[in-house]
Protein backbone atom coordinates (compact mmCIF):
# COMPACT_ATOMS: atom_id res chain seq x y z
CA UNK A 1 0.00 0.00 0.00
CA UNK A 2 2.92 2.62 1.07
CA UNK A 3 4.90 1.46 -2.50
CA UNK A 4 1.68 2.21 -4.42
CA UNK A 5 1.17 5.29 -2.41
CA UNK A 6 4.30 6.27 -3.27
CA UNK A 7 4.63 5.24 -6.84
CA UNK A 8 0.65 7.36 -6.96
CA UNK A 9 3.14 10.44 -6.09
CA UNK A 10 5.94 10.19 -8.03
CA UNK A 11 3.69 10.09 -11.17
CA UNK A 12 1.81 13.10 -9.91
CA UNK A 13 4.89 14.86 -9.90
CA UNK A 14 6.69 14.03 -12.80
CA UNK A 15 3.18 15.17 -14.65
CA UNK A 16 3.21 18.65 -12.39
CA UNK A 17 6.68 19.00 -13.47
CA UNK A 18 6.38 18.70 -17.31
CA UNK A 19 3.16 20.64 -17.01
CA UNK A 20 5.10 23.55 -15.20
CA UNK A 21 7.87 23.24 -17.86
CA UNK A 22 5.61 23.92 -21.04
CA UNK A 23 4.17 26.75 -19.12
CA UNK A 24 7.60 28.52 -18.63
CA UNK A 25 7.93 27.82 -22.16
CA UNK A 26 4.96 29.29 -23.21
CA UNK A 27 5.65 32.19 -20.72
CA UNK A 28 8.78 32.73 -22.18
CA UNK A 29 7.70 33.08 -25.91
CA UNK A 30 5.07 35.65 -24.59
CA UNK A 31 7.77 37.49 -23.13
CA UNK A 32 9.64 37.57 -25.92
CA UNK A 33 7.07 38.94 -28.04
CA UNK A 34 6.04 42.64 -26.02
CA UNK A 35 9.30 45.09 -27.15
CA UNK A 36 7.49 48.19 -25.23
CA UNK A 37 4.97 48.38 -22.04
CA UNK A 38 2.32 51.44 -23.34
CA UNK A 39 0.23 53.10 -20.85
CA UNK A 40 -1.75 56.17 -20.89
CA UNK A 41 -2.00 56.14 -24.65
CA UNK A 42 -5.01 58.88 -25.45
CA UNK A 43 -3.10 61.51 -27.36
CA UNK A 44 -2.74 64.62 -25.28
CA UNK A 45 -1.53 68.37 -25.42
CA UNK A 46 0.92 69.83 -22.90
CA UNK A 47 -1.03 73.27 -22.36
CA UNK A 48 0.62 74.92 -19.17
CA UNK A 49 3.64 74.08 -17.08
CA UNK A 50 4.90 75.37 -13.93
CA UNK A 51 8.16 74.17 -11.91
CA UNK A 52 7.81 70.16 -12.30
CA UNK A 53 4.06 70.31 -12.78
CA UNK A 54 2.26 69.89 -16.05
CA UNK A 55 -1.65 70.34 -17.48
CA UNK A 56 -2.57 68.41 -20.18
CA UNK A 57 -5.44 68.73 -22.41
CA UNK A 58 -6.86 65.53 -24.09
CA UNK A 59 -7.73 65.12 -27.73
CA UNK A 60 -10.59 63.90 -29.16
CA UNK A 61 -12.31 62.83 -32.82
CA UNK A 62 -15.51 63.66 -31.42
CA UNK A 63 -16.41 67.42 -31.00
CA UNK A 64 -17.40 67.97 -27.01
CA UNK A 65 -20.73 68.59 -26.60
CA UNK A 66 -20.31 69.65 -23.02
CA UNK A 67 -19.09 73.39 -23.15
CA UNK A 68 -17.52 73.47 -20.04
CA UNK A 69 -14.12 71.49 -19.19
CA UNK A 70 -13.18 69.20 -16.58
CA UNK A 71 -9.86 69.56 -14.76
CA UNK A 72 -8.85 65.90 -13.56
CA UNK A 73 -6.71 66.25 -10.15
CA UNK A 74 -5.34 62.98 -8.98
CA UNK A 75 -3.38 61.94 -5.87
CA UNK A 76 0.28 62.90 -5.32
CA UNK A 77 0.46 58.85 -4.47
CA UNK A 78 0.97 57.06 -8.00
CA UNK A 79 0.94 58.07 -11.34
CA UNK A 80 -2.51 59.77 -13.19
CA UNK A 81 -2.35 57.64 -15.89
CA UNK A 82 -4.15 55.15 -13.86
CA UNK A 83 -7.58 57.07 -15.51
CA UNK A 84 -5.63 55.76 -19.00
CA UNK A 85 -3.91 52.34 -18.33
CA UNK A 86 -5.23 50.86 -21.91
CA UNK A 87 -7.55 52.09 -24.42
CA UNK A 88 -10.04 49.39 -23.71
CA UNK A 89 -9.93 50.01 -20.05
CA UNK A 90 -9.56 54.10 -19.76
CA UNK A 91 -12.13 56.32 -17.94
CA UNK A 92 -10.83 59.40 -19.87
CA UNK A 93 -11.66 57.65 -22.98
CA UNK A 94 -14.63 57.17 -21.97
CA UNK A 95 -15.22 60.61 -20.70
CA UNK A 96 -14.48 61.96 -24.20
CA UNK A 97 -16.65 59.79 -26.00
CA UNK A 98 -19.37 60.92 -24.37
CA UNK A 99 -18.52 64.16 -25.34
CA UNK A 100 -16.29 65.87 -22.20
CA UNK A 101 -13.36 68.24 -23.28
CA UNK A 102 -10.89 67.08 -20.58
CA UNK A 103 -7.88 68.32 -19.22
CA UNK A 104 -5.38 66.36 -16.24
CA UNK A 105 -2.59 67.24 -13.69
CA UNK A 106 0.29 66.05 -13.87
CA UNK A 107 1.81 66.97 -10.23
CA UNK A 108 5.46 64.90 -11.49
CA UNK A 109 8.32 63.88 -9.96
CA UNK A 110 9.85 65.85 -7.04
CA UNK A 111 13.62 66.00 -5.87
CA UNK A 112 15.04 67.06 -2.86
CA UNK A 113 14.54 70.36 -4.19
CA UNK A 114 10.89 69.97 -3.04
CA UNK A 115 10.94 68.91 0.17
CA UNK A 116 9.65 72.66 1.17
CA UNK A 117 6.68 72.68 -1.04
CA UNK A 118 3.49 72.75 1.23
CA UNK A 119 -0.25 71.96 1.31
CA UNK A 120 -0.89 75.64 0.23
CA UNK A 121 1.26 75.55 -2.29
CA UNK A 122 -0.17 72.66 -4.03
CA UNK A 123 -3.65 73.66 -4.07
CA UNK A 124 -3.54 77.42 -3.52
CA UNK A 125 -0.64 77.81 -5.91
CA UNK A 126 -0.13 74.83 -8.34
CA UNK A 127 -4.07 73.58 -8.37
CA UNK A 128 -5.11 77.40 -8.61
CA UNK A 129 -2.85 78.35 -11.63
CA UNK A 130 -3.92 75.38 -13.31
CA UNK A 131 -7.53 76.26 -12.55
CA UNK A 132 -6.93 79.86 -14.13
CA UNK A 133 -5.39 78.46 -17.20
CA UNK A 134 -7.98 76.34 -17.70
CA UNK A 135 -10.73 78.98 -16.80
CA UNK A 136 -8.93 81.73 -19.37
CA UNK A 137 -8.18 79.04 -22.21
CA UNK A 138 -12.51 78.24 -22.78
CA UNK A 139 -13.81 81.54 -20.96
CA UNK A 140 -15.49 79.63 -18.52
CA UNK A 141 -16.11 81.68 -15.42
CA UNK A 142 -16.22 78.30 -13.65
CA UNK A 143 -15.33 74.77 -14.45
CA UNK A 144 -16.07 71.55 -13.54
CA UNK A 145 -13.35 70.14 -11.37
CA UNK A 146 -12.63 66.58 -10.34
CA UNK A 147 -10.80 64.80 -8.14
CA UNK A 148 -9.59 61.57 -7.10
CA UNK A 149 -8.58 60.04 -3.47
CA UNK A 150 -6.02 62.23 -2.47
CA UNK A 151 -6.57 64.97 -5.31
CA UNK A 152 -10.53 64.80 -4.38
CA UNK A 153 -9.46 66.40 -1.03
CA UNK A 154 -7.33 68.60 -2.83
CA UNK A 155 -10.80 70.05 -5.12
CA UNK A 156 -12.65 70.03 -2.17
CA UNK A 157 -9.93 72.04 -0.18
CA UNK A 158 -10.37 74.43 -3.43
CA UNK A 159 -13.95 74.64 -4.05
CA UNK A 160 -14.30 75.48 -0.40
CA UNK A 161 -11.57 78.88 -1.02
CA UNK A 162 -12.86 79.55 -4.70
CA UNK A 163 -16.21 78.56 -5.05
CA UNK A 164 -16.98 81.07 -8.02
CA UNK A 165 -14.22 79.48 -9.86
CA UNK A 166 -16.10 75.97 -9.82
CA UNK A 167 -19.08 75.12 -11.57
CA UNK A 168 -19.53 71.45 -10.65
CA UNK A 169 -17.57 69.25 -8.39
CA UNK A 170 -17.10 65.44 -8.57
CA UNK A 171 -15.21 63.78 -6.01
CA UNK A 172 -13.77 59.50 -6.47
CA UNK A 173 -13.10 57.72 -3.57
CA UNK A 174 -12.13 60.37 -1.67
CA UNK A 175 -10.92 60.58 1.55
CA UNK A 176 -13.13 63.72 3.69
CA UNK A 177 -13.61 62.29 7.25
CA UNK A 178 -10.84 61.00 8.60
CA UNK A 179 -12.40 59.53 11.91
CA UNK A 180 -12.82 56.13 10.43
CA UNK A 181 -10.47 53.36 11.44
CA UNK A 182 -12.27 51.25 8.59
CA UNK A 183 -9.43 51.19 6.99
CA UNK A 184 -5.92 49.81 7.65
CA UNK A 185 -4.09 52.99 6.45
CA UNK A 186 -6.62 55.13 8.52
CA UNK A 187 -5.70 53.24 11.57
CA UNK A 188 -1.41 53.44 10.67
CA UNK A 189 -1.75 57.37 9.61
CA UNK A 190 -3.32 58.28 12.70
CA UNK A 191 -0.57 56.84 14.73
CA UNK A 192 2.57 57.83 12.37
CA UNK A 193 4.97 59.99 13.65
CA UNK A 194 5.50 62.25 11.06
CA UNK A 195 7.42 64.77 12.14
CA UNK A 196 10.18 62.07 12.39
CA UNK A 197 9.66 61.07 9.06
CA UNK A 198 9.77 64.01 7.71
CA UNK A 199 12.65 65.31 9.82
CA UNK A 200 14.70 62.52 8.87
CA UNK A 201 14.13 62.12 5.28
CA UNK A 202 12.96 65.77 3.78
CA UNK A 203 11.81 64.48 0.87
CA UNK A 204 9.67 60.81 1.18
CA UNK A 205 11.22 58.06 -0.81
CA UNK A 206 8.09 56.77 -2.83
CA UNK A 207 9.25 52.86 -2.50
CA UNK A 208 9.02 53.59 1.37
CA UNK A 209 5.21 54.58 1.07
CA UNK A 210 4.43 51.97 -1.56
CA UNK A 211 5.61 49.63 0.70
CA UNK A 212 3.04 50.69 3.45
CA UNK A 213 0.70 50.19 0.62
CA UNK A 214 1.04 46.55 -0.44
CA UNK A 215 1.53 45.88 3.07
CA UNK A 216 -2.50 46.91 3.63
CA UNK A 217 -3.39 43.45 1.93
CA UNK A 218 0.00 41.75 2.28
CA UNK A 219 -1.07 38.06 0.85
CA UNK A 220 -3.21 39.21 -2.00
CA UNK A 221 -0.34 42.24 -2.81
CA UNK A 222 2.82 40.31 -2.17
CA UNK A 223 1.64 36.63 -3.00
CA UNK A 224 -1.78 35.47 -4.19
CA UNK A 225 -1.80 37.89 -7.48
CA UNK A 226 2.21 36.29 -8.54
CA UNK A 227 1.17 32.99 -7.60
CA UNK A 228 -2.03 33.07 -10.47
CA UNK A 229 0.88 35.26 -13.08
CA UNK A 230 2.09 32.40 -14.53
CA UNK A 231 -1.09 31.36 -16.16
CA UNK A 232 -1.56 35.30 -17.20
CA UNK A 233 1.88 34.78 -18.87
CA UNK A 234 0.56 32.12 -21.09
CA UNK A 235 -1.51 34.79 -23.06
CA UNK A 236 -0.57 37.80 -24.81
CA UNK A 237 -2.99 40.33 -23.73
CA UNK A 238 -3.54 39.06 -20.23
CA UNK A 239 0.45 39.43 -19.49
CA UNK A 240 0.14 42.85 -20.54
CA UNK A 241 -2.49 43.99 -18.58
CA UNK A 242 -0.98 42.44 -15.67
CA UNK A 243 2.56 44.25 -16.47
CA UNK A 244 0.95 47.56 -16.89
CA UNK A 245 -0.83 47.59 -13.26
CA UNK A 246 2.63 46.37 -12.11
CA UNK A 247 4.14 49.12 -14.00
CA UNK A 248 1.60 51.59 -12.15
CA UNK A 249 1.90 50.44 -8.93
CA UNK A 250 5.63 50.74 -8.58
CA UNK A 251 5.96 53.77 -10.19
CA UNK A 252 5.77 55.63 -6.98
CA UNK A 253 7.05 59.63 -7.34
CA UNK A 254 8.62 60.63 -3.99
CA UNK A 255 6.27 63.41 -1.91
CA UNK A 256 7.26 66.76 -0.58
CA UNK A 257 8.10 66.21 3.09
CA UNK A 258 6.24 69.46 4.67
CA UNK A 259 3.16 68.59 2.19
CA UNK A 260 2.96 64.88 4.06
CA UNK A 261 3.74 66.30 7.26
CA UNK A 262 0.45 68.62 7.05
CA UNK A 263 -1.19 65.88 5.13
CA UNK A 264 -0.79 62.92 8.15
CA UNK A 265 -1.09 65.64 10.67
CA UNK A 266 -3.64 68.14 10.10
CA UNK A 267 -5.79 65.57 8.49
CA UNK A 268 -5.60 61.55 9.24
CA UNK A 269 -4.48 62.65 12.51
CA UNK A 270 -6.67 65.96 13.69
CA UNK A 271 -8.88 65.38 11.32
CA UNK A 272 -9.03 69.12 10.77
CA UNK A 273 -11.23 69.43 7.48
CA UNK A 274 -14.14 67.95 9.00
CA UNK A 275 -14.36 70.16 12.28
CA UNK A 276 -13.57 73.12 10.39
CA UNK A 277 -10.09 73.70 11.62
CA UNK A 278 -7.79 73.20 8.70
CA UNK A 279 -5.90 76.47 7.37
CA UNK A 280 -4.78 76.58 3.48
CA UNK A 281 -3.15 79.81 2.47
CA UNK A 282 -3.71 81.62 5.36
CA UNK A 283 -7.69 80.94 5.27
CA UNK A 284 -10.15 78.68 7.57
CA UNK A 285 -11.45 76.13 5.35
CA UNK A 286 -15.67 75.97 5.59
CA UNK A 287 -16.71 73.03 3.80
CA UNK A 288 -20.19 74.40 3.71
CA UNK A 289 -18.70 77.32 1.17
CA UNK A 290 -19.08 73.98 -1.39
CA UNK A 291 -22.22 75.08 -2.96
CA UNK A 292 -21.47 74.17 -6.40
CA UNK A 293 -23.31 70.93 -7.51
CA UNK A 294 -21.53 67.71 -6.07
CA UNK A 295 -21.63 64.02 -7.45
CA UNK A 296 -19.83 62.29 -4.08
CA UNK A 297 -18.93 58.66 -5.70
CA UNK A 298 -17.36 55.93 -3.43
CA UNK A 299 -16.49 52.05 -3.81
CA UNK A 300 -18.23 49.89 -1.10
CA UNK A 301 -15.25 47.81 -1.02
CA UNK A 302 -12.61 50.08 -0.96
CA UNK A 303 -9.60 49.24 1.09
CA UNK A 304 -7.86 52.40 0.83
CA UNK A 305 -10.56 54.86 1.32
CA UNK A 306 -13.47 53.45 3.03
CA UNK A 307 -16.66 54.67 2.36
CA UNK A 308 -17.45 55.97 5.69
CA UNK A 309 -14.69 58.50 5.00
CA UNK A 310 -16.52 59.45 1.51
CA UNK A 311 -19.76 59.80 1.92
CA UNK A 312 -19.90 62.44 4.70
CA UNK A 313 -19.26 65.27 2.54
CA UNK A 314 -22.55 65.17 1.25
CA UNK A 315 -23.58 65.96 4.52
CA UNK A 316 -20.71 68.81 5.54
CA UNK A 317 -21.42 70.74 2.14
CA UNK A 318 -23.33 73.88 1.52
CA UNK A 319 -24.71 72.77 -1.59
CA UNK A 320 -28.43 71.85 -2.74
CA UNK A 321 -27.74 69.97 -5.55
CA UNK A 322 -25.90 67.14 -4.52
CA UNK A 323 -25.99 63.24 -5.14
CA UNK A 324 -23.88 60.08 -3.65
CA UNK A 325 -22.74 57.70 -6.22
CA UNK A 326 -22.07 54.28 -5.05
CA UNK A 327 -19.64 51.89 -7.20
CA UNK A 328 -20.04 48.28 -6.76
CA UNK A 329 -16.06 47.82 -6.61
CA UNK A 330 -12.99 48.62 -5.32
CA UNK A 331 -10.42 51.79 -5.14
CA UNK A 332 -8.68 50.74 -8.57
CA UNK A 333 -11.88 49.18 -9.97
CA UNK A 334 -13.25 52.57 -10.11
CA UNK A 335 -11.07 53.77 -12.69
CA UNK A 336 -9.92 50.03 -14.69
CA UNK A 337 -12.88 47.40 -13.82
CA UNK A 338 -15.04 46.93 -16.72
CA UNK A 339 -18.15 48.21 -14.73
CA UNK A 340 -16.07 51.92 -14.54
CA UNK A 341 -15.96 51.88 -18.38
CA UNK A 342 -20.01 50.73 -18.92
CA UNK A 343 -21.67 52.61 -16.33
CA UNK A 344 -19.38 54.86 -14.52
CA UNK A 345 -17.91 56.98 -17.05
CA UNK A 346 -20.99 57.47 -18.87
CA UNK A 347 -22.73 58.38 -15.56
CA UNK A 348 -20.63 61.00 -14.90
CA UNK A 349 -20.63 62.33 -18.42
CA UNK A 350 -24.34 62.23 -18.18
CA UNK A 351 -24.46 63.99 -14.72
CA UNK A 352 -22.17 67.01 -16.13
CA UNK A 353 -24.23 67.20 -19.68
CA UNK A 354 -27.43 68.28 -17.07
CA UNK A 355 -25.49 71.06 -15.57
Amino acid sequence: MNETFAAFDAKRMVKEIGELNVKLLKAAETLTEIDEIDVGTTPKELVFEVDKVRLYRYKSEKKASCKTPVLMVYALVNRYYMLDLQPDRSFVRKLLDNGIDAYIIDWGYPTPADRYITLDDYVEEYLNDCVDFVRETSGSKGINLMGICQGGTFCTIYSALHPEKVRNLITLVTPIDFSTDDALLFSWSKHMNADRMVDTYGLIPGHLLNAGFLMLMPFTLNLTKYMGMLDAMQDKQQLLNFIRMEKWIFDSPAQAGECLRQFLNDLYRDNKLVKGELEVGGRTVDLKQVTMPLLNIYAVGDHIVPPNSTKPLNDLVGSKDKELYEFKGGHIGVFVGSKSQKELAPAVAEWLHRR
